[in-house]
């Protein structure tokens, strides 16, 4: 089923929308709306909270009852009745009264999470299940049961023919047909563990805006006068509701959600290690790339001027040097305006099916073992049979190709990046032995895959106007499905559990913090009169230290921006 059109976009740019910090909240899980004000749970405190989205004002609607409210993780009001989920119980009370003494409905098998409620129906989802449970109102006799569509705590509301679910551990909202469950589309959100989520009516507009709660634990240093030094690394829990922005591309089976404009530099400062002397050099660095989900406004060079040319359909940035030798010292590099979003592709294993066969010309490019993938080597060779699974659809041989890596992979910083086999001997791996082993993998069977990278924003969107410097480079992968094109896939941040289940978040879907480039070309690379240097004549991390900053200026709307 098609959602309605007022449904496939949500627009930043209605009255006053920012986030909402409710002040004494600790942890907020479900949230609803009651005429123009929302109303959110605080499950550690119990406390029923009254918001107002404009103002931020908040008020306690239940200070004498808040003992029955703790632990409470799903809400919704129908008309002047409060419905909630506690424990393995769900309770109504009316909010007419005031009274908001408990009135139990059912009791369930396992603790509930989620609760939404359309009339007389009652949907409550259940994390242990794996269901969201579809209950008479008045009886709280099961009507039926859809499944869950990740793996995390479960959170609802319904709008129309649709029912979305916040996921926590796949940072994800779903919108589903509320009849059947199956899954429209999906999007992930711009925080870690959404925890509630509501549509809210914007009198103003005569829009809806889609409000998300968030629970987070962050890091800060706390200045500590009674210790010696003064300074401690403590975590506290961060809670605040953000409104979701989206746009659903049928067409081309994705969806966007929130995205930033984003002001990325990439720089190398010249002080070489060691004695060296090249003539000729050119030093080739990618720029960002032009994709469904990030778009180039402005590029500008910093230090040295460039000149631009095209590789494999990949923009690079060209700097030339007549003479390089020990003494050299200069700044170079390119500053780029990036729009960048989330993306999440939906694709089932039927779209797969009856698939044109890969294009030739791609078995010389992306099926072969051209950057030390081991391919020949007797563990990498038994690996690619066992982890297909004698699966003959694309999509379902990709998805278990990643799981039966994640099985066997931890994830680990190391100096250097070691072959396929090694990492998965070792059981060990980054982020680049991730992707050496799941390319190799892929290419055994007959699957088209590239690496892609570089670099992610630090994931802090709030944090407007500030220089922000990432602790590592990062690649992550594509598949190709013939027809279809190129879809993203991570290479290790879903692998979060030994032995599984894994979030399918990253399963073709890329958070915003991503910046793409190096499609189809090494992402830096030297020429000396006109040879390509490699890593043993010369080695780029001896002649220079890269400087990599992003600085982060406003929110964006994908509605908006796809229709320019």
């Amino acid at each position: 089923m098609i959602p309605n059109s007022d449904l496939i976009t949500v627009s930043p740019h209605q009255s006053s929308i920012s986030t909402i910090r409710p002040m004494a909240a600790s942890e907020l899980h479900g949230i609803t709306c009651r005429g123009d004000l929302l109303v959110a749970i605080d499950t550690r405190n119990g406390y029923l909270l009254e918001i107002d989205p404009l103002s931020h004002n908040t008020k306690i609607l239940n200070p004498d009852h808040w003992q029955d409210f703790i632990g409470v993780r799903g809400v919704a009001i129908a008309g002047d009745t409060l419905w909630f989920t506690s424990g393995r119980s769900i309770y109504h009370c009316s909010l007419a009264s005031g009274d908001f003494n408990p009135q139990l409905l059912t009791r369930l098998d396992y603790e509930a999470d989620g609760l939404a409620v359309w009339e007389s129906t009652i949907y409550v989802s259940c994390q242990k299940m794996g269901d969201i449970l579809v209950l008479n109102g008045e009886t709280g006799d099961p009507i039926t049961r859809l499944y869950t569509p990740g793996i995390g705590s479960e959170n609802l509301t319904i709008r129309g023919e649709e029912l979305w679910v916040s996921d926590s551990l796949e940072q994800s909202v779903y919108c589903l047909d509320r009849a059947t469950g199956q899954i429209i589309f999906s999007v992930l959100t711009p925080f870690d563990s959404p925890t509630g989520l509501t549509f809210f009516p914007n009198s103003q507009t005569g829009k809806q805006t889609l409000y998300v709660a968030y629970v987070n634990h962050e890091p800060y240093i706390r200045d500590n006068p009674n210790a010696e030094p003064n300074h401690e690394l403590l975590y506290r829990t961060e809670t605040f509701i953000h409104p979701l922005y989206f746009h659903y591309d049928q067409e081309n089976h994705y969806a966007l959600s929130n995205g930033y404009l984003v002001e990325m530099s990439y720089v190398e400062e010249l002080e070489p290690l060691d004695e060296v002397e090249l003539a000729n050099l050119e030093w080739k660095i990618a720029l960002p790339a032009e994709t469904h989900r990030q778009k180039v406004r402005k590029v500008e060079a910093i230090g040295l001027p460039f000149t631009e040319e095209v590789e494999n359909g990949q923009k690079v940035a060209v700097f030339k040097f007549d003479q390089l030798t020990a003494k050299n010292r200069c700044v170079f590099g390119w500053k780029a305006l990036l729009e960048v979003w989330s993306i999440k592709y939906r694709l089932t294993p039927r779209d797969c099916e009856d698939i044109p066969e890969l294009p030739p010309e791609f078995g010389d490019r992306y099926l072969v073992d051209n950057d030390q993938l081991a391919m020949d080597t007797d563990i990498i060779k038994r690996a690619a049979i066992e982890a297909a699974e004698r699966e003959t659809n694309l999509l379902r041989k990709v998805y278990s190709i990643r799981n039966y890596v994640y099985d066997r992979l931890s994830y680990g910083i190391k100096p250097h990046i070691d072959t396929p086999d090694i990492a998965l001997r070792r059981g060990v791996g980054s982020c680049g032995e991730y992707v050496g082993v799941l390319l190799a993998l892929f290419r055994l069977n007959g699957i088209a895959c590239r690496t892609v990278g570089r670099y992610k924003c630090p994931a802090f969107p709030l944090n407007r106007h500030l220089p922000l410097a990432p602790d590592y480079n990062h690649v992550w992968l594509e598949f190709y499905i013939p027809s279809i094109g190129w879809l993203p896939m991570e290479s290790n941040p879903d692998d979060i559990a030994d032995g599984g289940p894994y979030p399918t978040r990253f399963f073709m879907g890329l958070s915003w913090y991503h910046a793409e480039m190096a499609k189809d070309t090494p992402f830096e690379r030297l020429v000396s009169n006109g040879i390509p240097l490699n890593k043993q004549q010369v080695s780029i991390g001896s002649l220079a230290i890269n400087h990599v900053r992003f600085t982060i200026l406003e929110e964006l709307d994908p509605a908006q921006t796809t229709e320019k």
